[in-house]
């Protein structure tokens, strides 16, 4: 039987979750409309990555770094919205909780109606996800739109349970690290697929999905442009600069879902005839596994533009040498995973407040022309994104 014509291992959050660990998936990429060349990851002065692995045959083999974990990890957040300049969520993960810090005039009342609220950014698109200042340090708004007397911070270190009785720091004893999944799976479960750092609490949580990208037999294809000021009303000139692109015999993604560790996250004991669970239920770890399966297909699924010269489509999505397909009921997994226990009144989606012109402040007037570098940085489409949870 040829390799087309044996059918596909169809991966499910349960069958995921009752797999081995990790689960190691290998996408196999080429860029759009036949082009040989692609454009990595990279910094002024600096360029992208080409580094020699060495081989079994005693040889070495020139691999490029296409996107880092952390640059994956925001690619795979970003299809989580409903376009580029769009940060309303993707109508299939409707339900799903997340952060929207929101600004605006507040009322005489000291509150902010729906129609009022502009948004500022949400925990799927800031780096830091639910440890960012943008949320811990802003103010949480109820169903009636009413505004909390505490921060943010305040309320997760409730219900986190991390203060120490008499002491001023604050870290999660070992009993309280099942709320510490409870809670940031009540408002941000996001973060519990990407990872988290909360330093002033001594909370690190790692990625369960960490992905790479990367160019095998790459080799660096040097050119360079030039900003044309055609009126000289500009400061910077016209200045010459160099971009750095790569071609590859190969490009690969590679998905890790560290398995053994999202079960960490809770299990069920059998307490007086019945069943207690610690930290999360199965029901939600199985959502965790299928916003993971969701993301990275939806990522493959049409071809996607890592940068402004890096546009990718999939080939094929394989486990070892067995060719997978992704079969996901986001509806289903986020009902299942009962976020919000019946009585509980706090939104699924939480908007966190900050006043205007805390958020925004008069720029200062600067006259100094940008650089070369700057300009490249433009063409090149900058460098890569750190997701900002160090895990």
């Amino acid at each position: 039987m040829r390799e087309d014509q044996i059918p596909p291992i169809v991966l499910t959050p349960q069958s995921v979750l009752q797999g081995t660990s990790p689960l190691v998936l290998t996408a196999a990429l080429r860029p759009v409309a036949g082009l040989d060349r692609f454009q990595p990851a990279g910094f002024p002065e600096i360029g992208h990555v080409i580094y020699k692995a060495p081989r079994k045959d005693g040889g070495v083999e020139n691999i490029c770094i296409v996107d880092s974990p952390a640059s994956m990890a925001n690619h795979l957040e970003s299809v989580c919205m409903r376009g580029a300049h769009d940060l309303e969520l993707n109508d299939d993960l409707a339900g799903m909780p997340y952060l929207r810090c929101v600004t605006g005039d507040l009322t005489d009342e000291k509150k902010l109606p729906l129609g009022r609220r502009q948004l500022v950014v949400t925990s799927l698109t800031e780096g830091h996800r639910i440890a960012s200042t943008y949320f811990l340090e802003g103010k949480s708004l109820a169903d009636d739109d009413a505004l909390a007397t505490v921060t943010f911070a305040k309320t997760l270190e409730a219900e986190l349970g991390i203060k120490l009785p008499g002491s001023k720091k604050a870290h999660p004893p070992a009993e309280k690290w099942w709320d510490v999944f409870r809670t940031i799976l009540k408002y941000d479960p996001n973060a519990l697929v990407h990872g988290v750092l909360f330093p002033q609490y001594q909370i690190k949580i790692a990625r369960f999905l960490t992905a790479h990208l990367e160019a095998f037999g790459a080799a660096r294809v040097d050119r360079s442009g030039v900003k044309f000021d055609r009126l000289g009303k500009t400061t910077s000139g016209q200045p010459i600069f160099a971009v750095d692109d790569a071609t590859a015999g190969e490009i690969r993604a590679t998905f890790i879902l560290d398995v053994a560790f999202l079960q960490s996250f809770g299990r069920t004991e059998k307490k007086d005839r019945s069943d207690s669970v610690r930290g999360l239920s199965e029901t939600q770890k199985e959502f965790l596994a299928a916003l993971a399966l969701w993301k990275i297909d939806r990522l493959l699924k049409t071809p996607f533009r890592y940068r402004s010269g890096c546009h990718l489509e999939l080939i094929t999505l394989k486990h070892g040498e067995e060719n997978v397909r992704i079969d996901v009921n986001m509806k289903m997994a986020i009902e299942n995973a009962a976020f919000r226990p019946n009585g509980d009144q706090v939104p699924i989606v939480t908007d966190i407040y900050w006043p205007h012109d805390e958020l925004y402040r008069e720029g200062e007037d600067n006259n100094t022309a940008p650089s070369a570098t700057e300009n490249r940085n433009e063409d090149n489409g900058g460098g890569e994104d750190d997701d900002g949870k160090g895990a």
